[in-house]
C-alpha cells in the first residue's frame, strides 16, 4: 500500500483514513470492514477486481483501527460508526453508493441504509448478522474464538511479534474447514496492520461497543436490492445468522459460501464480486457518482 494514496480527513472531530480504487465517474461502492480490523483486510487485489467491473471502490479505516481515530479515547456507538460511513461518502462527494459490509460492517451497512435511505443504492452483507431479534435464538460464537477475542484485553499490543501472532491465530481460527489458510498473506497483512496502527490497544474498545437501539428490529424497512453472503463454517457468526438476515429483509438473496468461515477468502472473491455487481445492476440506477 502506498501511504500517499491514502487520504486522512477530519469531520465532526473524527479523523478518518480512506482510499479509493477506479474511476470516480463510475457508481460508488463503499466497503465497510468488521470489528478490530482496518481497511487493509479488503485486499488491494480484491478492490481492483471490483474496480475492473466498473465500480468506484472506497475503503476506509473504522475508528480505532489503522489511521482513523478520535482524540481523547471517547466512548462511541455503532450508530456513530454508521455515521462515519456517511462522512466518508461526503468526503468523496458521493451522493449515493452501493454498500458491502463484512461482519460488524454488515450491521453498520444496515443502520446506514435505515438511517440514510437516500444514500444507499444496494447492500451486500458478508459473514454478518441481522440487526434485530431472531427466532429461534441465533447460535453464539465458537468458544475458542470467544476466548481468543478476550485476549485483546491482556496482550502486549506494543510487542510486534505478540501482536502479529495474535492476528495470525485469529486468522487461522476464522478460516473455514473448506478453505486453505493463506498464512503468508495473513502475515503480510498483519505486519502492515501493526505498522499502520496508531495504537492497537484501542481495539479493546470494540469489546464494549453498543448503541443503535433506534434502528433495532427495523430491517424489514430496507427496500434496496440486498445480497447476504455467508459461509457454512463461520464460527464467529454461524450460518443461521446469515439465514436470519436474509429472512428479515424483503427480497434479500442468500448466497451460501460452502465451507467458508468468517473471512473474505480469495477462493470466494469471484462469487462475492458477482453477487455485489448483480445487486448494482438490480438497483437500476447509475448513481453513486461524485456530485
Amino acid at each position: 500500500m502506498k501511504q500517499d494514496a491514502q487520504k486522512v480527513f477530519k469531520a465532526d472531530g473524527v479523523n478518518l483514513c480512506t482510499e479509493c480504487f477506479g474511476s470516480p465517474t463510475d457508481p460508488a461502492l463503499l466497503l465497510i470492514m468488521g470489528a478490530m480490523s482496518s481497511m487493509i483486510w479488503w485486499d488491494e487485489a480484491f478492490c481492483w477486481r471490483l474496480a475492473g467491473r466498473g465500480l468506484f471502490v472506497i475503503r476506509f479505516d473504522n475508528r480505532d483501527t489503522g489511521r482513523s481515530w478520535e482524540p481523547g479515547r471517547p466512548v462511541y456507538t455503532v450508530e456513530d460508526m454508521a455515521d462515519d460511513c456517511v462522512r466518508v461518502l461526503d468526503f468523496w462527494r458521493v451522493r449515493r453508493a452501493h454498500l458491502l459490509g463484512m461482519s460488524l460492517g454488515g450491521m453498520l451497512a444496515q443502520i446506514v441504509t435505515l438511517k440514510y435511505p437516500s444514500r444507499a443504492l444496494s447492500m451486500s452483507c458478508l459473514a454478518s448478522s441481522v440487526w434485530a431479534d431472531a427466532e429461534p435464538p441465533l447460535p453464539e460464537m465458537d468458544a475458542k474464538l470467544l476466548a481468543n477475542s478476550e485476549r485483546t484485553r491482556s496482550i502486549d499490543w506494543e510487542d510486534r511479534e505478540v501482536a502479529i501472532d495474535f492476528m495470525l491465530t485469529t486468522g487461522r481460527l476464522m478460516c473455514g474447514g473448506g478453505r486453505v489458510f493463506d498464512e503468508k498473506r495473513c502475515r503480510e497483512l498483519s505486519e502492515l496492520e501493526f505498522e499502520r496502527a496508531r495504537d492497537l490497544r484501542f481495539l479493546q474498545n470494540y469489546l464494549s461497543l453498543g448503541g443503535g437501539e433506534a434502528w433495532w428490529n427495523r430491517t424489514a424497512e430496507i427496500h434496496v436490492p440486498v445480497a447476504v453472503l455467508h459461509g457454512t463454517d463461520d464460527k464467529v457468526l454461524p450460518y443461521p445468522h446469515g439465514e436470519a438476515l436474509a429472512r428479515a429483509i424483503p427480497g434479500a438473496k442468500l448466497v451460501t459460501l460452502e465451507g467458508a468461515g468468517h473471512e473474505l477468502h480469495k477462493d470466494d472473491w469471484g462469487q462475492v464480486i458477482d453477487a455485489v455487481c448483480f445487486r448494482v445492476t438490480a438497483s437500476g440506477q447509475a448513481e453513486g457518482k461524485p456530485a
